[in-house]
């Protein structure tokens, strides 16, 4: 053999075997695609065939699908045009937002900010009719309205006061961005919010990350079961909270059923409403720790008590806190079964249940039931709320109408319209508004009774705070005599 030949028979195994490395890396993956192809496939005719057969998503579907059913006939889309006078003239617009069909009787619930100031309110039913609402009465410290049409064939919603848990799967209804008749799911994120509303001064909020948008204000948000559990009212945005602006940032916030109750059985029966009285004074425990009252009872909660929750400051003489039993210095840790972490959450339980109820606060005690350790006890303490009088919480604004010369007030209904009757006028302004006068309304929103008219004397035409030192306000008067005339009011 020649060296040639020679050096070719040495060279060709190596090249048989360099090819078939090559064609093994070929080959390999291809097969080993090819396998993997073959058992995507078969996976995906395997869960395919499972979601064709009954099962657990289809099951959540179809039971999705039933909460549509039960609730959406009782949604309603509500059309407002409304106005707001001031002493500036009179600014019309127009809004919407939701609701939901209360009873047979043709009332519906909506948000107090969605009606607020009316002077038309439609309302549009399941199957796309509309109808000319009125509004029966609203309450602008919960955000709370009932609107009444005269329609055949309403369905009202399935109702349940029972809180829901944290982690419930919930649904909210409405019409966001005009896209009407809506539904959104999520759950439960929290209870017993306070969001710090200007347009909301009893604040118990449900918390859910349900896609709330503006047009939902007012809309049911209901349980598993399709009952309404709260009303949707406002929606946190990233720059605090805001009732029914702004857009959704996974966190929106509804009225609890419980205090809906309240508001709309008082609206539907006496067209206003009444709030409890306890008789204290609160203050926050982390506060009262920097500073606050002195004596041993606060004294002990400095150094024993170490949490967030109400110390309160004094107890009113008479009132139903010292029939039960209440003191200062007793720090309320729970009311009605809600963990309390600042004052203003007791205000807030208080004042959105009705004269009369008993209710549950748990209290802690330093004293001589302190155990060994000084930690204090734990009282579960009933009270049996009294009557709140407004005028208790609006001293400015009272002391503001006597120096203007009206004082004497007090709730009226007159030819069946409700106000504010003006019981002594003095000076220049009894000429326009004379001892008898009835007040209905403060810069063209309405007034029902003595609360309403702190609430709009308190608030600007936009809901938010009024500057006090402003100019004023405008008062709708009903005279003795039958006339109707607007007055201007100064508030210095």
């Amino acid at each position: 053999m020649t060296e040639r030949g020679s050096t070719f028979a040495r060279a060709l195994p190596a090249a048989l075997l360099a090819v078939a490395a090559a064609s093994a890396l070929w080959t390999v993956p291809a097969l080993m695609r090819t396998a993997g192809t073959v058992r995507a496939a078969r996976s995906m005719e395997a869960a395919a065939g499972r979601l064709d057969g009954p099962g657990v998503l289809e099951a959540m579907g179809a039971a999705m699908r039933d909460v549509a059913e039960a609730v959406e006939p009782a949604v309603v889309h509500v059309s407002v045009a409304a106005a707001a006078r001031g002493r500036l003239g009179e600014r019309g617009f127009t809004q919407s937002g939701s609701g939901w069909v209360w009873d047979g009787s043709g009332h519906v619930v909506t948000n107090a900010h969605v009606v607020d100031g009316a002077r038309e309110v439609e309302v549009q039913l399941h199957d796309g009719s509309l109808h000319a609402a009125s509004i029966v009465g609203l309450d602008p410290r919960t955000d709370v309205a009932v609107l009444r049409v005269d329609a055949p064939g309403l369905l009202p919603a399935r109702r349940s006061a029972d809180l829901p848990a944290q982690g419930d799967l919930v649904f909210a209804f409405g019409s966001p961005f005009e896209f009407r008749f809506s539904m959104s799911s999520g759950i439960v994120s929290g209870l017993g919010r306070s969001a710090g509303l200007a347009e909301v001064e009893y604040e118990s909020f449900i918390q859910v990350d349900a896609a709330i948008n503006p047009g939902n204000s007012g809309g049911p948000l209901t349980d598993i079961r399709g009952q309404v559990i709260g009303m949707n009212t406002a929606i946190a945005t990233g720059r605090g909270a805001t009732a029914g602006g702004g857009q959704f940032a996974g966190i929106g916030l509804a009225i609890p059923m419980a205090i809906v109750e309240n508001v709309v059985g008082q609206l539907i029966e006496h067209g206003a409403v009444s709030r409890g009285f306890l008789g204290v004074q609160v203050v926050d425990a982390r506060r009262m720790r920097a500073g606050g009252p002195r004596g041993s009872a606060f004294d002990a909660v400095r150094a024993r008590f170490p949490g967030d929750a109400a110390v309160i400051a004094a107890v009113t003489r008479g009132s139903p806190a010292e029939a039960a039993g209440l003191r200062a210095g007793d720090v309320i840790l729970a009311v009605g079964g809600r963990r309390i972490e600042v004052a203003d959450e007791v205000l807030s339980e208080i004042g959105s249940r009705r004269p009369g109820s008993d209710l549950a606060l748990e209290v802690w005690r330093a004293g001589e039931a302190a155990d060994a350790a000084g930690e204090g006890s734990r009282v579960p303490v009933t009270v049996r709320l009294g009557t709140l009088d407004p005028s208790v919480n609006a001293p400015m604004l009272v002391a503001l109408l006597s120096r203007a010369g009206l004082s004497g007030l007090a709730d009226a209904s007159r030819g069946g319209r409700r106000g504010v009757e003006v019981g002594r006028a003095d000076g220049p302004i009894a000429t326009d508004i004379p001892a008898g006068s009835m007040i209905v309304a403060v810069d063209g929103l309405r007034v029902a009774s003595l609360d309403d008219l702190w609430v709009r004397l308190g608030r600007g035409a936009s809901g938010r705070v009024r500057i006090l030192a402003g100019p004023g306000a405008v008062l709708s008067v009903v005279r003795p005599d039958g006339t109707e005339r607007d007055v201007d009011l100064p508030l210095r």
